[in-house]
C-alpha cells in the first residue's frame, strides 16, 4: 500500500526536530455545490531542523515516531536536502 503524501505550509518550528504543517483541502459541498475549504495540522519529523515558518513542504506518512507524530518531511523549499 503506498504511503500518503500531503503538501502544506509550515506554521510552527519551535519544537526540536518537529514542524507543524497546515494542510488545506478543497472539495465541493454535496448539497450546496459550493467549494469548501477545510484545514488540518500535522506534526512532522524534521531531522535537520531545516524548515522554517512559511515554507511549503511535502510530508509523507510513516510509522509512529512519537505519541502524535507519524509524518516525516520529504521535500520542500528548505527541506530539499532531506
Amino acid at each position: 500500500m503506498p504511503k500518503r503524501v500531503l503538501q502544506g505550509t509550515v506554521v510552527s518550528d519551535k519544537n526540536d526536530k518537529t514542524v507543524v504543517v497546515l494542510v488545506e483541502r478543497r472539495f465541493t459541498h454535496p448539497l450546496f455545490k459550493k467549494t469548501v475549504r477545510r484545514s488540518k495540522k500535522y506534526k512532522a519529523h524534521d531531522e535537520a531542523n531545516q524548515c522554517k515558518v512559511g515554507d511549503i513542504v511535502s510530508i509523507e506518512e510513516t510509522k509512529p515516531i512519537s505519541k502524535d507524530k507519524c509524518w516525516i518531511v520529504v521535500a520542500g523549499d528548505a527541506a530539499a536536502a532531506v
